[in-house]
């Protein structure tokens, strides 16, 4: 079983869906990575050998940031956006979208329940 970036990937996925199961690793990049690394994309991951392992480790260790490191770098990023007033900012402490959808009817997902919704009583 492979174990990539602190990460266990599903043995019986294809290894192009596989690598999607790191954090900031999508099929693009997954496909990027296989090919740097001279691997069959319809192999499953329980079928990689452990040198494979190791360069797919390797590749994406040097070249890529991923899981806990990556969410650190967003997260201080959406911090100094906050910090300076930028627009962006504002709208990520007020939790409303940030990239201009409108809020006058949707938007429930980011703002959260209606405030005052009554719900009834079974």
């Amino acid at each position: 079983m492979a174990h990539i970036a602190g990460v266990e990937l599903p043995k019986d996925k294809v290894v192009l869906i596989g690598l999607t199961y790191l954090y900031g690793i999508g099929r693009h990049i997954s496909h990027e990575i296989l090919a740097k690394a001279n691997i069959d994309e319809t192999i499953r991951v329980k079928d990689l050998s452990m040198e494979q392992e190791k360069v797919l480790r390797d590749i994406i260790q040097n070249d890529y940031i991923v899981e806990g490191s990556l969410r650190t770098q967003i997260s201080m990023n959406i911090k100094r956006l906050v910090e300076i007033g930028a627009y962006r900012g504002i709208r990520h402490r007020r939790s409303l979208p940030v990239h201009g959808q409108r809020t006058h009817t949707n938007a429930r997902t980011r703002k959260g329940p209606k405030p005052g919704a009554i719900k009834k009583k079974k």
